[in-house]
C-alpha cells in the first residue's frame, strides 16, 4: 500500500485526484491540505511513502514547502503537480529536492506511473519541461529570443486571469463582460503571442515580463 499526502489548495481539485487514486487498491490518500504550512503538518504526522504537491498556495507555497524539507532533511519523495510548466519554478522545485514534475492535466495513467517511479526511489520528469529547463541553463531561450509583443491593458487584465485559471466564464464574471468579448479577447491575445492555447499564452507573457 503506497501512502500518499496531496497539499492541493483547489478542492475540486484534490478531491478528483483523491478520488481516481483510491479507485486503485495499491494507493491510500491520509491526508489532504489547502495550504504549505497545513501540508508539512500532514506530512510530518503521516510519513507518507510519497507526496503531491502543488505550487501556487497560500500561506507557504509549493517551493518553499519543499526548502523547508530539504531544510529538516527530509527524504519523503515530492511529485510537483501544477497548471504551468514555468522553467523557473521548475528549477527551484528541483534544486530544492523535488524528485518529480508533472503538469495537473496528465491522465491518471501517467501519475500513477510517475508514483510508483519515485517510490521506487526513481524520478520523473515530463520530457517537454526538461527539455525547456535545458534550454534556459544553456542560455538557449530568453524573453529576447521571442518576438516583442504588445497587449492593450485589457488583454493584460484577461491574461492575468487566465493565468490563474479562469474559464472565459469567469473571466466575463469577474470583468462585467459579455463571454463573447472575453472570447474575441482571449483569440486575439492568443494570436498576438503566436501560442496554440492559454498555457503556451502565459508562458509567453511570463518570457516577456507581460505579466
Amino acid at each position: 500500500m503506497t501512502r500518499i499526502v496531496i497539499i492541493e489548495d483547489q478542492q475540486l481539485v484534490c478531491d478528483g485526484i483523491k478520488t481516481l487514486l483510491e479507485l486503485r487498491p495499491q494507493y491510500q490518500v491520509v491526508a489532504t491540505a489547502e495550504d504549505g504550512q497545513a501540508g508539512l503538518a500532514a506530512i510530518h504526522q503521516q510519513q507518507p511513502d510519497i507526496v503531491l504537491l502543488d505550487i501556487r498556495m497560500p500561506l507557504m507555497n509549493g517551493v518553499e514547502v519543499l526548502e523547508n524539507l530539504q531544510q529538516q532533511r527530509c527524504r519523503i519523495p515530492v511529485l510537483v503537480l501544477t497548471t504551468f510548466d514555468d522553467h523557473e519554478l521548475v528549477s527551484d522545485c528541483i534544486r530544492f529536492g523535488a524528485r518529480g514534475y508533472l503538469r495537473k492535466d496528465v491522465g491518471l495513467e501517467e501519475l500513477t506511473r510517475a508514483i510508483d517511479c519515485l517510490t521506487a526511489g526513481g524520478e520523473w520528469l515530463q520530457p517537454a519541461i526538461t527539455q525547456r529547463i535545458n534550454r534556459v541553463v544553456a542560455g538557449q531561450e530568453s524573453a529576447a529570443d521571442l518576438p516583442p509583443v504588445e497587449l492593450t491593458n485589457a488583454e493584460v487584465r484577461v491574461l492575468r486571469l487566465i493565468a490563474a485559471g479562469c474559464s472565459n466564464q469567469e473571466i466575463a464574471d469577474s470583468l462585467h463582460r459579455a463571454p463573447g468579448t472575453v472570447r474575441n479577447q482571449v483569440s486575439a491575445i492568443l494570436d498576438k503571442l503566436q501560442a496554440r492555447d492559454r498555457t503556451q499564452a502565459v508562458l509567453r507573457a511570463i518570457d516577456q515580463g507581460l505579466i
